[in-house]
């Protein structure tokens, strides 16, 4: 027997020589250990993966809801990665399919096809240094900061930043855990655990509490930590470098491509699941902060663990923190203004003076145990520095620099202005820093905006969709679906009703969402282009109405979506976690409401300045930035409606837009050809009709 890197027992390859059966034979494998039948988009998505990785042509390949994708690329990618020797990274962006491709999906098939390939495939699941446990840190190494990240609002806040986090302690949660209560946890837990993956803890703990046993890469002590033998960030590293298959996720990607291309092993091929949303994860991770508070915090560090004074950092903070009191909330389509660049640019020069102070001596000292304090106090000026000198350079052309206010929806919750600055377009980085060596496959079942694939493609910076031998080539395959779209649903633009405003919601919308509702007897997805609007049709509805209405942030989300679930005549209303998170098969979920076309905020300043750019070269910045947004949404939302061939329901659009605008047919292809209305009693009889 043989053992992969996730610890899964296979069976013994074949013998040396013997012949290894074609993808499709593979596959055959795989789906009947699974137990499941033949799938003819599954079938054809992997041979089309197949070729792309054996031709070194990138692929984008539409697998709608039902066609089992995991299977169709990682059958491919492990008969590859054994057989030619070449290893193969898969991306997920979210925890969920994270999850199921490591305990499920990868295992299933390295059991099925491991007797029929030369030796049994290694797989392994890399993360973030900080999503690991640093023993060192948990037996005292680290100094235990005071105030641990001050600039977050708080438990309540760090626990809704990790989709695992929870405020319940170690008991059955029947009252709030305190932070000590989360951190004594975390050590118990410590002594425990084999992996140290912080998604592998059960329930999770807020940020707060993770971060008194964690640290960032730049925190680690590296070579030189005394428990390095036992790190469990260096052990997923390791097995990385030896695995044939490494599961990791997009934020993962987004670092690499960020400028540290080293977080991840050598490799010869990238599968991107979930492909529609590795652009925008790329530019999150590419995004960086700059106020008053991350100056003071860079500042103490370095007076309580690197022993300097600060003086020149701290008058640097205040007359930046003045000029952020008083700078409008804008976009700088120019750079910075004179004297807010002037006062960043003293925040770096201070912050540089400080790094040669902080610099480790050489000689005896250089060799001695490092202090982990110091080493703290190092990474926080030294990330402040590169903040701080990329937003006070000369030419900020690559970049969208603007001010934010604090305000109910900021992440920070702490009252502080912020400048920020993110990268004007990722496409370039994408392409020369993931793709530059590799073939990318990538994958979801919304990459065909319009019916076409080059706006996705444009996005991640492939080249001309035409020819075989360019390695920047791209191809573009849509295998379709099992389930048929236009019997199983209703396509309802709500054409009566007026073009939505600037209020969140109207008295038509209300009236019309009720209808609707009533009809269903229940069993509605709300899905709301803001807090405000889900919010208030949810109250509304709860007037109306005597069936259950649940809305976004009334609990944890799981536990909504579970709710949700468990009783057909409850509705549930949300924002942008709903329109690509919720999947639940069955008759809960037979109505989608789509109160408005989700285009971004006209405030959005990366959105706003890439379409500006758009624009200045010639294009049509609104369709290219602003349509090509809200068709994704309205594919990503309008699938949440039939996940099984079982399924039947309704999507209703209560935006005439839709149908009667240019732009409209634009964004209609881009969802599921479902059957279209605009006739709101034809809806309703559907709608009663299935209630019954």
């Amino acid at each position: 027997m043989s053992t992969s890197a996730r610890g899964a027992e296979v069976e013994d390859a074949p013998a040396e020589g013997a012949a290894v059966p074609d993808v499709e034979a593979l596959l055959d494998l795989a789906v009947g250990r699974l137990g499941g039948g033949r799938r003819d988009g599954q079938h054809r998505m992997a041979l089309e993966v197949e070729r792309s990785i054996a031709s070194g042509r990138h692929l984008l390949v539409q697998a709608g809801t039902g066609t089992g994708k995991s299977l169709g690329y990682l059958v491919p990618a492990v008969r590859h990665a054994v057989v030619e020797g070449e290893r193969v990274v898969v991306s997920t962006a979210t925890l969920a399919l994270q999850r199921q491709v490591i305990t499920r999906d990868l295992p299933l098939v390295a059991e099925a096809v491991a007797p029929q390939l030369p030796r049994p495939p290694k797989v392994a699941l890399l993360k973030g240094w900080h999503n690991y446990l640093c023993l060192h840190k948990v037996g005292g190494g680290y100094p235990v900061e005071e105030s641990v990240l001050f600039d977050l609002p708080g438990e309540a806040a760090g626990a809704a930043e990790h989709p695992a986090a929870s405020s319940a302690g170690p008991g059955r949660g029947d009252a709030p855990a305190t932070l000590a209560d989360q951190v004594r946890r975390l050590h118990a837990w410590a002594q425990e655990t084999e992996s140290g993956d912080r998604d592998d803890l059960v329930p999770g703990v807020p940020d707060r509490a993770w971060r008194q046993v964690s640290v960032t890469s730049l925190e680690c002590l590296g070579q030189r930590c005394p428990l390095l033998e036992q790190c469990f960030p260096e052990r997923a590293r390791a097995a990385a470098r030896e695995a044939d298959v490494v599961v990791t996720n997009h934020a993962m990607l987004g670092i690499a491509v960020s400028g540290n291309p080293n977080v991840l092993p050598e490799h010869d091929v990238v599968v991107v699941d979930e492909a529609h949303e590795l652009a925008d994860r790329v530019t999150a991770a590419a995004t960086v902060d700059l106020s008053l508070t991350s100056v003071e915090h860079a500042a103490r560090l370095a007076r309580r663990h690197g022993g300097t004074e600060t003086s020149a950092l701290d008058a640097a903070a205040q007359t930046l923190g003045s000029l952020l009191a008083t700078v409008p909330a804008e976009r700088f389509p120019q750079g910075l203004p004179d004297d807010l660049r002037t006062a960043v640019g003293a925040v770096r020069d201070a912050a540089r003076e400080l790094l040669s102070r902080l610099k480790p001596e050489g000689g005896a000292q250089a060799q001695a145990q490092p202090d982990p304090g110091h080493k703290m106090a190092q990474s926080a000026v030294l990330q402040l520095f590169e903040v701080a000198e990329r937003m006070a350079a000369e030419d900020t052309s690559a970049d969208v620099l603007w001010c934010s206010r604090p305000d109910e929806s900021s992440p920070w919750g702490d009252g502080v202005s912020r400048l920020h600055a993110a990268p004007l377009g990722v496409a370039g980085l994408i392409r020369t820093a993931l793709l530059g060596e590799a073939t990318g496959v990538f994958t979801s079942a919304t990459l065909a905006l319009g019916g076409r694939f080059d706006a996705v493609a444009g996005s991640l910076g492939l080249g001309r969709a035409t020819g075989d031998d360019a390695k920047g080539d791209w191809a573009g395959v849509d295998v379709g679906s099992p389930f048929d779209y236009a019997r199983q649903g209703i396509l309802y633009v709500a054409r009566h009703l007026p073009a939505p405003g600037r209020e969140p919601t109207t008295d038509a919308q209300l009236d019309e969402i009720a209808g609707l509702i009533e009809a269903a007897g229940g069993r509605t997805l709300g899905l709301f282009s803001s807090r405000r609007a889900a919010v208030a049709a949810a109250e509304a509805m709860r007037e109306r109405l005597d069936v259950p209405v649940l809305v976004q942030g009334d609990d944890q989300l799981p536990s909504l979506v579970r709710r949700f679930a468990e009783d057909p005549r409850t509705c549930l209303f949300g924002t942008l976690s709903l329109w690509q998170g919720v999947d639940v098969p069955g008759p809960s979920c037979q109505l989608v409401l789509i109160d408005r076309i989700p285009f971004p905020r006209p405030d959005d300043p990366v959105r706003s300045a890439r379409a500006r750019a758009v624009e200045q070269a010639g294009g049509n910045g609104f369709m290219q930035v602003a349509a090509t947004h809200a068709a994704l949404l309205l594919a990503q939302g309008a699938g949440r409606l039939v996940r099984s061939a079982e399924d039947r329901g309704v999507v209703a659009v209560l935006d005439p837009r839709l149908a009667t605008a240019r732009y409209g047919t634009f964004l209609a292809r881009s969802m599921p050809s479902f059957w279209p209305t605009s006739d709101p009693a034809v809806v309703r009889a559907a709608l009663s009709r299935l209630d019954t």
